[in-house]
């Protein structure tokens, strides 16, 4: 046993949805450099190129291509499929990264707004697994599973929704949609997993993180004293993609410095000491 068995993807195929950015783009450079063939599909094709161009540039042993694929909608999800299946015929990962967020005030959050967070996050995840099952049942083997990354967020976990409250709720779904597809799938040989990141620098979380000085504030609220970095997303998606994580279904891995057990303060520190 050596570190390059336990984490080599070698001869692996990936799609990672909402790859050009953020959480997305961390996972597939993680998935490219441990040799896999990564597919990056996002709704700005252009975008997820440029991505699969510069992860290319780094000669890692794996590749990658981008191309256009939007979750949000049934046709748009038919088009997806039939476009990973035009590229490869074998689907070994799976990482359900694409999301979107939306932020108003309680009575004034807009019912399109809920609407559209949950017609993405929770429908578009679920439908996505469910149209590329059959590719991935084609690769699994009980020594060696095919697998489902899913994002959730330690916002699924904990009521910190910051008027963040579609995308709170639709994380949760994330999060029991996992361990039900978990328990589902095991007889098949794919195992579902997540991710529920803290906070990481990316498109969506600009508007908190966008300068250095944001970054600090943010990081020193985190229990771990900073914001998440590219190899955080990186380890954890190679440790359930690999051989390593063969054995691991249902789990959600709290990549959040320790928010996921921030209850705040402790219920009798007032009266001791």
């Amino acid at each position: 046993m050596t570190p390059e068995s336990l984490f080599s993807l070698e001869g692996k195929t990936a799609l990672v949805t909402g790859g050009a950015t953020g959480i997305g783009r961390m996972a597939a450079e993680a998935l490219v450099a441990a040799g896999a063939r990564v597919l990056i599909a996002s709704r700005k094709g252009e975008a997820c190129e440029a991505v699969a161009d510069e992860l290319n540039k780094l000669q890692h042993p794996g590749t990658a291509e981008g191309f256009a694929g939007n979750i949000g909608s049934k046709d748009g999800l038919d088009a997806l499929a039939a476009e990973v299946a035009a590229r490869t015929d074998k689907l070994h990962i799976l990482m359900n990264n694409a999301g979107i967020t939306w932020g108003a005030p309680l009575g004034q959050f807009p019912y399109a707004a809920w609407q559209k967070v949950m017609n993405v996050n929770v429908t578009g995840v679920f439908h996505l697994t469910q149209l590329l099952l059959p590719m991935l049942k084609d690769t699994a083997s009980a020594d060696d599973p095919a697998r489902v990354i899913n994002l959730a967020s330690v916002m699924g976990e904990i009521p910190m929704g910051d008027g963040a409250y579609s995308y709170s709720a639709s994380k949760a779904a994330v999060i029991h949609m996992t361990k039900i597809l978990a328990k589902e799938l095991a007889g098949d040989f794919v195992t579902v997993n997540a991710l529920a990141p803290g906070p990481f620098v990316s498109k969506m979380t600009a508007f908190a993180t966008g300068t250095e000085e944001k970054q600090a504030i943010v990081g020193a609220s985190v229990p771990l004293k900073r914001m998440g970095r590219a190899e955080d997303i990186g380890g954890c998606v190679l440790f359930l993609a690999g051989r390593g994580g063969g054995y691991v279904t249902g789990a959600v891995i709290p990549v959040s410095g320790g928010e996921n057990v921030n209850a705040g303060h402790n219920l009798f520190e007032d009266t001791m000491g």
